[in-house]
């Protein structure tokens, strides 16, 4: 069976074979790190943890990187609003991310660089633009892209520049040649901190969102790589726009993959932050289980929506306790590794190597479940156990689970406990009540005490 891949660039399913024979590049773009990670956040970071994980399941080495951005206009104005430092704001929002997705299973990339990191890549990648006439200095300062002077603009999102000219989807600005041309490098504002600017041969100033990820996947995959993913709100004009600044500077392709996953909707809305309609993963935690989100988010496609809702996460946990309680039944026989020629088997490879079909593998893992309960046999419940492993699922003591007390459930009481000790030390003593409530509604009490916090259950 041969992996496939659904190509947003060639918008089909293509054959994969990575670039390097057995070697995987893949860049997927992070999180700007002002806040606390939202649902949304996590289906993306999901959708790329079982991309790699196929991957390596598929004999590959993979060499995942995930990036950070931490200077950016969200995080000035936020740094500014709470009177701390950028890097104290995204030092702290960055922990908070590796506790909630760490929570989720979410297994850490191998490469995790900070834009703030690659500000020189940055400034020479802007160079070669500028020296190819590719980019050019505004009289404000800034530096910005030639857009109509990369003849590939718009092949990934499939907008013409002409229809965006027409549908006015960039905001005509008088230091710009064209409307349609981004900022590469922001000249310095007089009230942004110093800690945001940087000196150049353009001046002191910071560079633009697009040209980080360049720089970045660039400089740790090398010019030419095998995956770039990302949310599809990326599309366009993030990730169109990287391929206009890498390719326009090396004349290679930047990718020959480009794979988006879906969004997350909330009443069939995109679920975001700027619409005030998300729900943070720790809000999520406080009322499920770590395995039961994880599960919820994969028994759907990567591509396709995914609609949040209380009760979807209840039949997720009401579906995944019907899987332990078959393993319940009968002790899983050790299995070193999977036979890959047993149909069930067969069956969970077949649909995750069209494209990752996470919903098909799942309905193998019911079947299986379906034979424990009629012959409870070892082997079989030996196979349902590995297989769920593949995806990060089915690896808790399954008496434990049902009972409510798994291994995941402590997790996600100790990383709300965390979050709690952090929201007390911000002096956001609201955030800290609502996580103290949300425990004890769920029969968990907090016991504080000057070597810290502990907690039981009532």
């Amino acid at each position: 069976m041969t992996l496939k891949i659904h190509n947003t660039l060639s918008r089909r399913l293509e054959a994969f074979q990575p670039l390097e024979p057995g070697h995987v590049r893949m860049y997927v773009c992070g999180m700007t790190i002002y806040d606390l990670c939202h649902i949304g956040h996590a289906r993306m970071m999901m959708a790329f943890d079982i991309v790699q994980r196929w991957l390596k399941v598929s004999g590959y080495r993979v060499t995942y990187v995930r990036n950070i951005t931490d200077i950016d206009d969200k995080i000035i104005k936020r740094a500014l609003e709470r009177g701390i430092t950028l890097r104290a704001l995204t030092d702290e929002m960055t922990a908070a991310m590796h506790q909630d997705i760490g929570a989720l299973g979410i297994e850490p990339p191998t490469l995790e660089p900070r834009a703030t990191e690659y500000v020189p890549q940055m400034l020479s990648l802007i160079e070669t633009l500028q020296r190819k006439g590719l980019a050019y200095q505004a009289d404000n300062g800034d530096v910005n892209y030639a857009v109509r002077k990369f003849p590939g603009y718009g092949k990934l999102s499939g907008k013409s520049l002409d229809d965006l000219r027409a549908g006015e989807r960039v905001a005509v600005a008088s230091d710009k040649n064209d409307p349609l041309d981004f900022v590469l490098w922001k000249s310095a504002k007089p009230d942004e901190p110093a800690e945001a600017q940087w000196d150049s041969a353009y001046g002191t100033g910071r560079p633009g969102w697009h040209i980080e990820c360049s720089a970045m996947s660039c400089s740790t995959l090398g010019e030419t790589f095998d995956i770039h993913g990302g949310g599809a709100d990326l599309q366009f004009p993030h990730h169109e726009n990287e391929i206009a600044q890498s390719e326009g500077a090396t004349g290679k392709p930047l990718a020959r993959f480009w794979v988006h996953n879906g969004f997350v909707r909330v009443d069939n809305e995109k679920m975001s932050k700027s619409l005030g309609n998300f729900f943070t993963i720790r809000e999520v935690l406080a009322k499920y289980d770590p395995e039961t989100v994880r599960f919820f988010i994969l028994r759907a496609h990567y591509r396709s929506p995914l609609n949040y809702s209380d009760v979807h996460l209840d039949d997720a946990r009401g579906a995944l306790k019907r899987l332990y309680t078959a393993l319940s039944l009968v002790p899983p026989a050790p299995m070193n590794s999977i036979d890959w020629n047993q149909p069930h088997a067969q069956r969970f490879r077949a649909a995750m190597d069209e494209d990752f079909g996470t919903p098909e593998a799942v309905a193998v893992l019911f079947e299986l479940a379906g034979e424990i309960n009629r012959g409870r046999e070892p082997a079989v419940a030996g196979l349902l156990k590995a297989l769920g492993g593949t995806l990060g699922l089915l690896q808790d003591d399954p008496q434990r689970f049902l009972q409510g007390g798994s291994e995941s459930d402590e997790v996600r009481i100790t990383t709300l406990i965390a979050a709690r000790t952090a929201a007390k030390q911000a002096r956001d003593f609201a955030e800290a009540d609502r996580i103290r409530k949300a425990l004890q509604e769920q029969g968990i009490v907090l016991k504080d005490s000057p070597s810290g916090t502990t907690w039981e259950r009532i």
